[in-house]
């Protein structure tokens, strides 16, 4: 039988701190689990922006996926915004991916290109 202490294994909530994470148990607004996640990402990027077109679990719909931007977190969805906007499409910021709706892949890599990055086409 477990003891009460591996029952109540990790602290979720405290009345001095609010939330905290169940990772570093610090409070949730003085986390670094993220921030060293966000490190990690963006040291393992080689500095090419790769542009594909996937369907693959989206039940036919195309979209374009940008992959490899270094940028952290918030500077990435102000560069996804501004890439919707110049292709009049929605999209989505998921795990350091920006995916945009639709076959946009010319146009992005043009803007992305005029932005200075290093672009590729990846896939077929």
């Amino acid at each position: 039988m477990a003891s009460l202490s591996d029952q109540l294994g990790g602290l979720v909530y405290s009345t001095e701190h609010g939330d905290t994470c169940p990772h570093c148990r610090e409070a949730l607004d003085h986390c670094r689990c993220d921030v060293l996640e966000e490190q990690q990402r963006l040291a393992a990027l080689d500095g090419t922006v790769r542009i594909r077109r996937e369907t693959s679990g989206r039940k036919g719909k195309g979209v374009t996926t940008l992959t490899g931007i270094a940028l952290p977190s918030e500077k990435l969805k102000q560069l996804a915004k501004r890439l919707k906007k110049r292709c009049g499409t929605g999209g989505a910021v998921k795990d350091g991916i920006i995916e945009i709706q639709g076959d946009h892949r010319d146009t992005l890599y043009q803007a992305l290109a005029d932005l200075g990055y290093t672009v590729k086409h990846a896939g077929g």
